[in-house]
């Protein structure tokens, strides 16, 4: 007797969400037909963001629906990279029996086990689908899956169609979010990207390095002034760059004004890490050239003292503050592709196209 063949479909945004569905197609089949085993399970992949942002959850499960009607698919889960919110908390799944369609946000499962987290999700997704909210249909680490979401957030049941949603908590929720929008934006690639700005930074870097009255200038101020300089350097440099390739996004619709503050906070955060890994790496090569390029014995007769390990820092930390800011001017040369990746609906749109 043949069994009935059950087919999945695994709709996944282009970028992270679709590198992690590819490992995920076979962890899903084999979860599924371990603990499932009376049906023949089939599982397939595609990459599809579905929807323009901003959308909600409604917006998703309507279009995966539309989705699963062309394929002929049994069942659809959607992983998305969308942030969804749902009277003020982060919404990190949604249900819906009756369409038979699933959707997960994966920045609501922050940036830390992303994969698991999503198996495990996915695979209580799938059995909500089927019915089956308490796992009487399946056995072993499956059937404590819910109580996995609920890690997450807790499970609410709207009016209507008999879908279930998990939210997350309204501060460590929106917090995890965010974490998993910068994650997803990936702020290193930024600083990697921005070569004009490093050359301009490095330039400014070995000038400071070498002027007297640098030297001076460090050895006169404190810790603190020292630190507001770095701050404001690494600010300037951030404005720059956003303002200067317009990465603020505006909300023409009063509906979609949450997710766009969400998207505007993604992109400033993910602009300040990449400029503060500029910052590191200029700060480093500083320590490591500042001995060579002014010897101590030099240094010690413009300051008029002993210099020492905190001299060359304080020195350092003031040529790498004063380089960030020349390569504020940098920025303002740089593409506004290779700027514009930092943004998180142009990062999206870029990968649709791709």
């Amino acid at each position: 007797m043949s069994m009935d063949e059950v087919a999945v479909g695994l709709v996944s945004a282009p970028g992270a969400a679709t590198e992690i569905a590819s490992v995920l197609a076979d962890d899903l089949h084999s979860e599924l037909s371990l603990h499932l085993p009376t049906v023949r399970w089939r599982v397939c992949t595609v990459v599809d963001a579905l929807v323009q942002p901003p959308a909600d959850d409604a917006a998703l499960v309507a279009a995966a629906r539309e989705r699963l009607l062309v394929e002929d698919w049994d069942l659809v889960v959607c992983l998305t990279d969308l942030p969804l919110k749902a009277h003020r908390r982060p919404v990190v799944a949604h249900a819906s029996p009756l369409h038979g369609v699933a959707v997960l946000s994966l920045p609501a499962l922050g940036a830390i086990g992303l994969r698991r987290r999503t198996r495990d999700m996915v695979v209580g997704l799938v059995r909500s689908l089927l019915g089956d909210p308490e796992g009487q249909a399946f056995s072993g680490p499956v059937a404590g899956l819910g109580g996995r979401a609920r890690e997450l957030g807790r499970s609410q049941q709207p009016e209507g169609d008999g879908s279930v949603r998990f939210t997350a908590r309204v501060l460590s929720g929106n917090l995890r979010l965010l974490v998993g929008m910068i994650r997803a934006n990936q702020p290193w690639r930024l600083a990697i990207g921005l070569s004009r700005a490093l050359t301009a930074a490095l330039a400014g870097g070995v000038f400071a390095l070498v002027t007297p009255d640098i030297w001076r200038l460090g050895d006169a101020l404190g810790w603190v002034r020292l630190s507001m300089i770095g701050v404001g350097s690494v600010a300037a440099i951030s404005i720059a760059l956003i303002a200067g390739a317009g990465l603020w996004e505006h909300a023409s619709q009063p509906v979609a004004r949450k997710q766009v503050t969400l998207f505007n906070l993604a992109t400033t955060a993910t602009v300040v890490l990449g400029v503060c890994f500029l910052y590191a790496a200029l700060l480093l090569l500083a320590l490591m050239t500042a001995p060579v390029l002014v010897p101590a014995q030099l240094l010690r007769q413009s300051m008029g003292h002993v210099v020492g390990a905190g001299d060359y820092l304080r020195l350092v930390w003031l040529a790498s503050s004063l380089a960030t800011v020349g390569g504020a001017l940098g920025a303002g040369l740089e593409s506004d592709e290779s700027v514009r990746a930092a943004a998180y609906t142009c990062r999206q749109e870029r990968m649709r196209k791709e």
